[in-house]
């Protein structure tokens, strides 16, 4: 098939392209050009700014494309702007659990986009959870002629997770540094990379077409990977009003339910099966770098 990457040279995106082509698929990654990839002559490319209608219409208009996954739609216009400029048979958007109020046993049913208001807007015109919400509101609404995927993950971790979310907590214990956190023993859901990749990929030829979860089986609390790094490293997290703000800070206790993915054929692996390499990890580059 031919498809279409907005996004793909970082983190899941990177992971999504080469299952796609593992899979055999003839690829075309579009981007700003401002990361380099590994995929050389393998995948074709466009060069364009996500944020500028101009550029969207000068570089997709006319084209035609079989799928396209669209990590970069932040809002309603994004949706809007680009599906109103090129031509696909199915469209897969990378959207968030933040479009709920979650809570432990979150189901894709607590937000449902074809209710509510579309209100076109642009990326700084409500917070982060409502901006989603309207994306999505504006795919389904006003583009129901199209198969479309609305994959909503929580927080991605990995090896190549450039934000160094998860790392600010071991860092901040082994160079001594006070923490500002506000949800310490708060159960929090996680997926990693490389399976958000081969997910969004499962959805390149799998004909299901709504809003489904993707996250790792299980949750775990920042409590529990700070008494991790403790054991491994001695060092104990110092936890002060007056610290740093933690990046997680203001998420709720929460689960994410991912059945519906069961129930196609697709299972994650635990999180407490892979969580602790990523920490020994991080443990490993930060201790050496102190020595």
């Amino acid at each position: 098939m031919k498809i279409l990457v907005i996004g793909g040279t970082r983190l899941m995106g990177r992971h999504l392209v080469s299952e796609l082509l593992k899979k055999g698929h003839q690829v075309t990654i579009a981007t700003r050009g401002l990361s380099k990839d590994p995929f050389g002559d393998s995948v074709h490319r466009i060069i364009f700014d996500r944020t500028k209608e101009e550029s969207i219409r000068s570089q997709f208009s006319g084209l035609c494309f079989d799928v396209v996954f669209d990590s970069l739609a932040y809002c309603s216009e994004d949706i809007r702007i680009l599906l109103d400029r090129l031509s696909c048979k199915r469209y897969i958007m990378i959207s968030t659990t933040a479009v709920y109020n979650k809570h432990m046993d979150t189901k894709e049913s607590e937000f449902d986009p074809l209710s509510g208001e579309v209100k076109w807007c642009g990326r700084g015109d409500f917070p982060y959870d409502e901006i989603k919400r309207q994306a999505e509101r504006a795919l389904f609404q006003n583009y129901p002629h199209l198969s479309s995927v609305a994959v909503r993950f929580p927080f991605v971790l990995g090896e190549d997770d450039y934000t160094n979310r998860l790392r600010f907590y071991v860092e901040h214990m082994i160079s001594g540094q006070p923490m500002n956190i506000d949800n310490y023993a708060k159960q929090m859901a996680f997926v990693r990379s490389d399976e958000a990749g081969k997910f969004l990929a499962f959805f390149a030829e799998n004909e299901f077409a709504g809003q489904i979860n993707g996250a790792s089986d299980g949750t775990i609390s920042i409590k529990e990977i700070a008494e991790y790094a403790e054991r491994k490293t001695g060092k104990k997290p110092l936890l002060s009003g007056n610290g740093d703000k933690a990046p997680y800070n203001g998420e709720t206790e929460y689960s994410i339910n991912t059945q519906r993915a069961r129930e196609l054929g697709f299972q994650f692996t635990p999180l407490r099966d892979w969580i602790f390499d990523l920490l020994d990890g991080y443990i490993t580059q930060l201790t050496e770098t102190e020595s």
